[in-house]
């Protein structure tokens, strides 16, 4: 009888022994993929950092080049060896504020909408008429920008007051861009929290706005902030709209009216040039992709730290 019952109880354990000796072929290859896919994604990240980091180097090397210089002079203009960044970053900063001004509070506002207040009928149609704006190519906003944006401001404003090219069109109109990222991840956000959060609102009396901002928008503050952070990384990495409406030649100015280039204006006009290879102008461009390389990557190191910190979870 004991041996019986000690034959049953080892049952299990020897029937995992044998499971684990077992060759189980597809899920090694499933995991054989899986970290290959891992591993792809970190060795191009690895990859990236090493040929912006090579190349910068040759930059900053360059006897006309002084790193103080970079960081503190307001001058850009490499073909006299003037070489202060502070013209691009700040041109930069100033269309992802103004973007920003667009992109958080209507998207904010659409998220709400769309969580609190829609019906499911409404949802299902208004939000993907809402996404259709990512799928639009950023050259159509920058000539959206240039052609429509500029000369209604011209028309605001005055014409002699509002350049051609201007960081404020560039950055009201990328902030629409954006919208829909910022919206989407919000909406995503605001969903997620439970609907027992909700009903405990409404029974004590709480208002379905007074619900939405002072009981869900909270519950949902780590998924609203990393959107607002990926909305500004997107900001900040964006090309075409800059390129086109924003202006191609630096300028270090706060008036949002007059045009100004950005870093990744300045890296696009650059690469398309006609420069020799190994030529302060030419390796100035890795240099700025390794400035806004950096600039991401703190970014998305906040961003994890305040989701981490804001961070709600439900059972």
């Amino acid at each position: 009888m004991e041996l019986s019952r000690s034959l049953a109880q080892d049952t299990p354990a020897i029937n995992l022994a044998r499971l684990k000796q077992r060759p189980r072929v597809g899920e090694i290859l499933i995991h054989l993929f899986l970290f290959l896919c891992g591993a792809i994604s970190i060795l191009t990240t690895l990859g990236i950092v090493y040929e912006l980091g090579k190349e910068s180097l040759l930059f900053f090397n360059s006897p006309d080049v002084r790193l103080l210089d970079f960081f503190t002079s307001t001058t850009w203009q490499p073909s006299i060896g003037k070489f202060g960044v502070l013209p691009l970053i700040n041109s930069t900063l100033m269309t992802t504020i103004f973007a920003m001004l667009i992109a958080i509070p209507l998207g904010l506002a659409a998220a709400i909408y769309l969580s609190e207040y829609a019906s499911q009928k409404a949802r299902a149609i208004l939000k993907p008429i809402l996404e259709i704006l990512a799928g639009v190519p950023t050259v159509v906003y920058g000539y959206f920008a240039l052609n429509f944006m500029t000369p209604l401001l011209r028309g605001l404003f005055g014409e002699n007051n509002v350049q051609i090219y201007n960081m404020l069109s560039a950055g009201l109109v990328m902030g629409i861009m954006i919208l829909p990222l910022i919206s989407s991840m919000s909406e995503d956000a605001l969903s997620a929290v439970p609907r027992s959060l909700r009903d405990a609102a409404y029974g004590l009396g709480a208002t379905r706005f007074e619900t939405a901002i002072r009981i869900v928008m909270p519950a949902a503050l780590s998924g609203i902030i990393a959107a607002v952070i990926i909305g500004v990384s997107r900001a900040i990495g964006e090309t075409m709209i800059v390129a086109i409406a924003a202006g191609s030649g630096p300028a270090f100015t706060f008036n949002p009216l007059k045009g100004a280039e950005t870093m990744t204006g300045y890296i696009a006009r650059i690469s398309g040039g006609d420069l020799a290879y190994d030529t302060p102008d030419y390796n100035s461009i890795f240099a700025i992709g390794l400035l806004l390389f950096m600039v991401t990557l703190i970014l998305n190191i906040v961003s994890r730290r305040l989701v981490a910190k804001y961070r709600e979870v439900y059972e």
